[in-house]
């Protein structure tokens, strides 16, 4: 399965390239202390990962992926601030890349594959964490969760990105682990990659109808370049 005529990647990151749930959890735990709150499994916070820092700070207050509607907002902004504080200390404690990804991201970069991120995450996390784990210099974008006023699912940043790196939709590929990534790409009439092994709270991607769907980051390399060694 050949992914051709593609040259600009547009990676989604957290649950994508970055394992980066345990260190979310180290600070989502910290602020639930912080609050007088009990603190929760690193599985079950994973659970929450994937909609930006604002939802995770809503589920650990509802203890629940299910956000609490009688949560007050001034609390949840309060808790927000908090979390984000601590979460700047614990970007690259645990946070690791996936299999493959370093290396595929420097030979698809050789290759000449031009390399952005779109993540919901909030902007000045990203080139940190891009730094911490090896992978900064690679990509010539970086569009977080509030870098615009909307963030995915809708297609703003991908549009966005379309026009900072001045190309067309058909050049281009949204690859991300979550519904989010897919119906953002539909939206903005962008070919997209599932992938499996992130934080897609279980769902089968295939049925948001992906153009693509791999198992692993190695099987995209493939798609994408030809056979790698394992």
């Amino acid at each position: 399965m050949k992914i051709q005529n593609k040259n600009v990647l547009l990676f989604d990151l957290d649950g994508t390239l970055v394992d980066s749930a345990p260190d979310l959890a180290l600070a989502i735990n910290q602020t639930l202390l912080d609050l007088g709150k009990a603190e929760f499994d690193q599985q079950i916070i994973r659970s929450w990962v994937g909609n930006g820092a604002t939802v995770l700070v809503e589920r650990a207050l509802s203890g629940s992926a299910n956000i609490n509607e009688q949560l007050d907002m001034t609390y949840v902004q309060g808790a927000l601030a908090i979390f984000m504080r601590y979460y700047q200390q614990y970007l690259c404690v645990e946070s690791t890349l996936y299999k493959d990804v370093k290396e595929g991201l420097f030979a698809l970069k050789a290759d000449g594959f031009r390399l952005a991120i779109i993540t919901n995450k909030p902007a000045e996390f990203i080139q940190p964490i891009l730094s911490g784990l090896g992978i900064d210099n690679l990509f010539e974008v970086l569009i977080g969760g509030d870098t615009l006023s909307q963030k995915k699912p809708h297609p703003a940043p991908l549009y966005y990105a379309l026009k900072q790196l001045e190309v067309s939709a058909e050049q281009c590929v949204m690859i991300g682990d979550s519904k989010n990534d897919i119906l953002a790409a539909k939206a903005a009439n962008i070919d997209s990659v599932g992938l499996t092994y992130g934080y897609n709270y279980g769902e089968d991607l295939n049925q948001y109808q992906p153009q693509w769907c791999f198992d692993t980051f190695n099987e995209l390399l493939i798609a994408l370049k030809g056979e790698r060694k394992s």
